[in-house]
């Protein structure tokens, strides 16, 4: 599976920004594709997530209420938009994929075997 994140960019607090994460290789009704982040000195982060089967998604407490994560299975597409943006939201995000994974570890990042190159968002104040 291969993973082409793009969309990032530089936005005020309280806007908006749409990231996009292509999806091109061998997938299964199973497969999974989420975003996480990584903020200078911290550690990566999970953001949100989305099962291509049944639709379910699933969110950060940071992203639940102003981001959401769809897909587009006509262009093997995953959409992350984003809105009301803050400072704090500001950070590499990447784009990750696994074909199976559980409930349980859904957010986990060690779950996502797949991972694309980041792309940066940053929210000035």
């Amino acid at each position: 599976v291969q993973l082409q994140a793009s969309g990032g960019g530089l936005v005020q607090a309280g806007g908006s920004l749409r990231l996009s994460c292509a999806v091109s290789g061998r997938t299964y009704s199973s497969t999974v594709t989420g975003w996480f982040r990584q903020a200078p000195g911290k550690e990566r982060e999970f953001v949100a997530t989305i099962r291509w089967s049944g639709g379910n998604t699933y969110y950060s407490d940071s992203a639940k209420g102003r981001f959401t994560i769809s897909r587009n299975s006509a262009e093997n597409t995953v959409i992350l938009q984003m809105n009301n943006l803050r400072p704090e939201d500001t950070a590499v995000y990447y784009c990750a994929a696994d074909n199976a994974i559980g409930l349980a570890t859904i957010r986990f990042r060690p779950s996502y075997k797949y991972w694309g190159q980041g792309t940066q968002v940053t929210v000035s104040s």
